[in-house]
């Protein structure tokens, strides 16, 4: 980097310090070009460091050292199924192909480590899929490596952490939690990583043992700053700048005000996608455009400068895909003066958990991956005046499990009765009434799950027939970890609205990631990755991870190129 008054120079200029900008940013540096990173945000991370920190990567070393059977063909045959007519051989090649190396060369070359995850695709009886071993995990991480720089990593989502404590991500943790009043092992391990985390709230005013998204965040940044990149935050790019038919840099500006870096070989946008881009999602969102509401997670920065830069010069971004975003069902958290945004990940799998519609009508099996029962609630919303469904439970189920942001006993109940976000009602009825749902519709779809329910069959959507639907259940739960009655009152309702986590629409590019023009042809020193680029899955969720998958492979693949090098 260097500079004469307030411009800089470098030979990259990478827009954007997510898992896709600091990905291209580590490789290209690595491979010997000079690198700024500029983030908008005054935190680093970007909607990574919300993330689950899990990479879809077929083929990796750790399923293979695991033993684990599978094969580059049956990935390909996976893919070519859930992309169906958005296949893209070329970048799904490159993907397969590239993927594994990528994972090699940052867990040898940076601090990035990761571990195998036991998820499996999310549609394992498609032909092609995969019951284990192609989904890893960011490995947990000390924060207290990265310094002074802890402040400027963006802490985790609020509503998914307690008091800020943040779970390891294999699920035992969780259970030493559920089972706090009921085991002394359990009460003890946590009274002692209770008293560990207020610790380091007191030292750190934050959780320093993280995981997840937040711990590859962390990771990658601590490379970052071994390799000596500027990573300068608060700092939004504005504009760019072309020069002899090329992109030179980018107007940036900070709190002393604008000024220009010049790039030598290229600019790269990876500023997010668009989830907060008002006027695009209004069209490019179903259940928005025919005047639903709509409610995102990721961070609020992301509101696809990069892709508007990119379309100022000659750059396209079609909403192209049936669904444009990774759907996400959400519920509104009241949290005194704000309202905050949970994201329904685990709960829709536990026995006695049930999603109905207003007419109180089960619509989908709640058991799918929270993009299918999203896709699932805007075609059930058609013709509906809301996109909309609610959660329902028994008592002894929301005191075992918790719903949504209400955590399971011993924490009180009655405050979220009380503030709104749950409702509650001494029968069904009552329920109905109280979340505004048909009376009849309800009782008479409770009496119907339930007779199959016993059983632990679900007779409407086969709930907990597939690998994945069970993954996530409760295993001690028998026959189905999915499926148990919903029993004696007093009962409760959550609505859920749509949200997402993050755009699947982008920028159209290349292999490379050149951003080209309608007519085919790149422009020269622009370049896209992470969600500011189009996804290669054709706005499908084949599995846990295939957004930070390709994101991280295509970073690499870019990386190297800008430096003349192939991938």
């Amino acid at each position: 980097m260097s500079g004469q008054g307030r411009d800089l120079s470098c030979d990259v200029l990478v827009v954007g310090s997510g898992a896709g900008g600091m990905s291209t940013a580590i490789t290209a540096r690595k491979c010997g070009l000079d690198v700024i990173i500029v983030e908008k945000d005054s935190y680093f991370g970007g909607t990574t460091a919300f993330s689950g920190g899990v990479l879809w990567i077929p083929g990796n070393r750790h399923a293979r050292d695991a033993g684990v059977s599978d094969s580059r063909e049956a990935a390909r045959t996976y893919l070519k199924n859930e992309t169906g007519n958005h296949f893209d051989d070329a970048a799904i090649d490159a993907f397969l192909d590239v993927g594994p190396r990528m994972l090699d060369f940052f867990e040898t070359e940076t601090e990035a480590k990761f571990v195998l995850s036991a998820y499996p695709d999310y549609h394992p009886d498609v032909e092609g899929g995969a019951r284990l071993g192609r989904s890893v995990t960011a490995a947990p991480y000390d924060a207290r490596a990265l310094g002074e720089e802890i402040r400027r990593l963006r802490p985790p989502l609020e509503t998914i952490t307690f008091i800020g404590m943040m779970f390891n991500s294999s699920n035992d943790e969780l259970k030493h939690f559920f089972r706090v009043t009921s085991s002394l092992p359990s009460a003890l391990y946590v009274t002692r990583r209770l008293a560990s985390h207020l610790w380091d709230l007191a030292r750190y005013r934050r959780g320093v043992k993280i995981t997840s998204g937040n711990a590859l965040a962390a990771r990658l940044a601590r490379t970052v700053f071994d390799l000596g990149i500027p990573l300068l935050t608060a700092t939004p790019a504005q504009r760019l700048i072309s020069r002899n038919g090329a992109i030179a840099g980018a107007v940036v500006s900070d709190a002393r005000g604008a000024y220009e870096i010049t790039a030598r070989h290229a600019v790269v946008l990876a500023s997010g996608g668009f989830p907060h881009d008002q006027a695009r999602i209004a069209r490019a969102y179903p259940h928005l455009a025919r005047g639903g509401e709509h409610l995102s997670p990721t961070p609020s920065a992301n509101t696809g400068d990069g892709i508007r830069m990119a379309e100022e010069e000659g750059g396209s971004c079609d909403i192209r895909f049936p669904n444009a975003a990774a759907w996400m069902p959400v519920s509104r958290v009241p949290l005194g003066n704000r309202t905050g945004v949970f994201p329904h990940l685990v709960d829709r799998y536990k026995p006695g958990v049930i999603a109905v519609n207003r007419q109180g009508r089960r619509f989908t099996n709640e058991s799918e991956s929270y993009h299918d029962v999203g896709a699932a609630m805007i075609a059930d919303g058609v013709g509906a005046e809301e996109t909309a469904a609610w959660l329902i439970c028994d008592h002894a189920t929301i005191r075992k499990y918790g719903l949504g942001y209400a955590k399971p006993a011993p924490m009180p109940v009655g405050p979220f009765v009380r503030n709104g976000y749950l409702k509650r009602g001494a029968t069904l009825r009552d329920l109905a009434a109280a979340a505004g749902l048909d009376p009849e519709g309800l009782e008479a779809t409770v009496r119907e799950y339930n007779a199959g329910a016993v059983d632990g069959v679900d007779r409407a959507f086969k709930r907990g027939s597939t690998a994945f639907n069970r993954y996530l259940g409760d295993p001690e739960h028998k026959p189905n970890p999915n499926v148990a009655p919903v029993g004696a009152g007093p009962y409760y309702a959550l609505k859920i609205i749509m949200g997402d986590l993050g755009t699947f629409d982008g920028l159209t590019t290349d292999v490379v990631g050149r951003v080209l023009r309608r007519d085919g042809s790149a422009i020269a020193g622009l370049y896209a990755v992470g969600n500011d680029r189009a996804s290669i899955m054709g706005g499908n969720y084949p599995g846990a991870g295939i957004t930070l998958g390709p994101i991280m492979t295509f970073g690499y693949i870019t990386g190297r190129h800008l430096a003349g090098q192939q991938a």
